[in-house]
This record gives structure tokens, sequence and C-alpha cells, in this order.
């Protein structure tokens, strides 16, 4: 998303079009998550994630030798497949380790990871992009993929999948009311973060007059709320799931309604988006602990559900926040849309998510 402007100059392509790009990842995630993670129900959660990983790599290798905008957009799909079922198997694995009490801590911590790339990867792509071609990008997150292979490869210790699981015990989750409700609720409220996320590097040059080169800098300080959101939001899951996930959903659409209104001060719309990015982040670790315990007969196709929510959110944000430019309303408003749709989840997670018990 830091890079938007300089792919769509070199593959010829308006913004719009480029926000179609993290679209196409974001529905790889949602299709491949369920299928991939009911499709390794009985495997052990070490070998998926190896094999999960290995598929991402080979997916940011195409993306890095796409020639066009549609072989892109065929890259971008495919490696976002594996991306909500390796996460799945590695927060059911960190869960199992961990024990019952501290199981929202631990999947916080396995989430913590795309924050920490938010912190670190994505600024450094970005600056190395800006300087030495936008494609840089794939070459620094498969070389992440790599080491990431021989991370779990070593220090990873066998998780083996529960007794008696299965693809059909693991497709009984679909048939739990509750499991699709805390979906709507994490699509609908999510997606007004991203109708912002996806288009925040030419929000903050061209409407706030940022100097370019302090994209990556306004990446790590996304990347810092990710990460304190993240952990703080993992915590809180452990008291109560439901209420942090509802909690949150309204401290992002005040966040983002006050982004909107001082996006052309980019100096003072810093401390709104750092609102954003830590609720935002916070609702993760809830969700997943609510779509796990609507449907505890099919954890891993449960856990994977919740990124195949959160990618829908992404590609709903694109979609949203693409509209609104191309009605030439301007680049701060999908910023406003995005606190309207967060407030509709707000309000759909009153009334869709009222049990006393989480």
């Amino acid at each position: 998303m830091g890079l938007l402007p300089e792919a769509v100059a070199d593959l010829g392509v308006d913004l719009p079009a480029g926000g179609i790009l993290i679209s196409a990842y974001a529905l790889g995630v949602v299709i491949g998550a369920p299928l991939l993670a009911a499709g390794m129900a009985r495997i052990d959660r070490r070998a998926s994630a190896l094999w999960l990983m290995a598929l991402f790599v080979i997916g940011h290798a195409a993306s890095l030798f796409a020639p066009d905008f549609t072989t892109m957009l065929v890259a971008r799909f495919i490696s976002g497949l594996p991306h909500g079922a390796y996460f799945s198997a590695a927060a059911l694995a960190a869960a199992h380790l961990a024990g019952p009490a501290r199981r929202g801590q631990a999947i916080a911590w396995v989430m913590a990871g795309l924050s920490v790339a938010n912190l670190i990867g994505v600024p450094l792509a970005t600056w190395l992009g800006q300087n030495s071609g936008w494609r840089w990008m794939f070459i620094v997150t498969g070389l992440f993929g790599a080491a990431t292979l021989a991370a779990v490869a070593w220090l990873v210790p066998r998780v083996p999948a529960p007794a008696g699981a299965s693809v059909r015990s693991e497709l009984t989750a679909l048939r739990s009311p509750a499991l699709w409700r805390a979906i709507v609720v994490g699509i609908i409220g999510f997606a007004g973060m991203f109708a912002l996320y996806t288009y925040i590097a030419p929000v903050f040059t061209d409407v706030g007059g940022m100097p370019p080169q302090l994209v990556p800098v306004i990446m790590g300080l996304y990347g810092v709320g990710m990460v304190v959101g993240t952990l703080v939001g993992g915590t809180l899951s452990d008291r109560s799931a439901r209420r942090t996930l509802q909690g949150m959903l309204a401290i992002v659409a005040v966040a983002l309604a006050c982004f909107s209104l001082t996006a052309e001060w980019w100096i003072l719309s810093l401390v709104p988006l750092l609102a954003a990015a830590m609720a935002a982040s916070a609702l993760v670790p809830s969700l997943q602990v609510l779509l796990v315990d609507a449907a505890p007969q099919a954890p891993q196709l449960s856990g994977a559900l919740n990124h195949s929510a959160l990618n829908l959110a992404n590609a709903m944000g694109a979609w949203v926040g693409a509209g609104v430019i191309q009605a030439g309303l301007g680049l701060q408003v999908p910023a406003g849309a995005g606190a309207a749709l967060a407030v509709v989840g707000f309000l759909l997670s009153v009334v869709l998510l009222r049990s006393r018990n989480t």
C-alpha cells in the first residue's frame, strides 16, 4: 500500500485499478483460508505451516516477475491463498502450547507478526521500493518467507491435529449461526480501516502535503499502533472478547472520522491514524477467540475464517475507497466512509453478539 503510487505508474493503470491489486490478494485469503484449512484438518500444525509458507514464497516470486497488470492480479491472488490457513495453524499451535488460560495472549503474539511486519517490514520495503524500484518489496517478503520456513522447521515442535479431526468435522463449523454473526461483524467493522489504509500514501502526500520520502515513517507509525493494539487486544480478549470487539469498533469509528477532518494537516492527522491502527489491530485476537468459541469442534476452519473475514474487509474497504475516489469526492473522504462502516459494524455487534459468556 505504501508503494501503490509507484506500482500504478509502472503498470500503466490508475489509482483505483491499483487498489484492485490489493483486493486480489485479499480475495485469495478469503477463498484459500477455509479451503486449505479444512483440507489440512488432519495434518500436524507444524507441517501445515511449512507447506503453506512455501506456497506464500512461490506466490511472491511470481509477483516479482509478473510482466503486466493481469498477470500481477493472478500472482497476488495466489500469494493470498495460504495466508489465512497459515495464521490459523500458527495460532492454534500457540494456543495449544500456552494453555486455555492464556490463549488470547498466545493468539495475539502470533498475530503480532502482522503488526511487526507493519512496524519494520513495510517501512523497509517502502523505502527500498522508492529508492530501488517498487518490485523490491516482493524480494523482501519472499526472503522473510524463506526465513520463516527455516525458523518453523527449526524452532516449532510438532502439534498434532486433535483426535477425530477431519474435513467433515471442520465443515460442521459452517452450520454455526454464531460463527456467521461474528464474521459479518468483523467484515463490515474492519472494512472501515481499509477504506483509509489502502490509499494511505496518496492521502498523506496529495492531501496533507507531506513529502513522499516520509511515507515509510508513516507506515512505521501505523505499525507501532498495530503492535500495541494487538498485544493489548489479546490481553483484553482473555477477559471478554465480545466487549473488546465492540469497544474497539467504536474507537475505530471515531478515529477515522477525525482523520477525515484533519487529513489536510498531515502532522495533526497522525494522532487519529495511530488511534485507528491500535483499535483496529486489537479487533483481530478478539474476533479469533469469538470464531473459535462459536465452533469449537472445528478450530482449524473457524480460526482461518478470521482471516477470510479480515481480508474480505480489506477488499471491501479498498472497493469502497475506490468508489469514493472515482466519484470525485476527494482522497480524504474514504476515511469518512470507513468511519460509517465501523459504526455499522459496532451496531451489528450490539445486536448480533449478545452472549454473556464472551
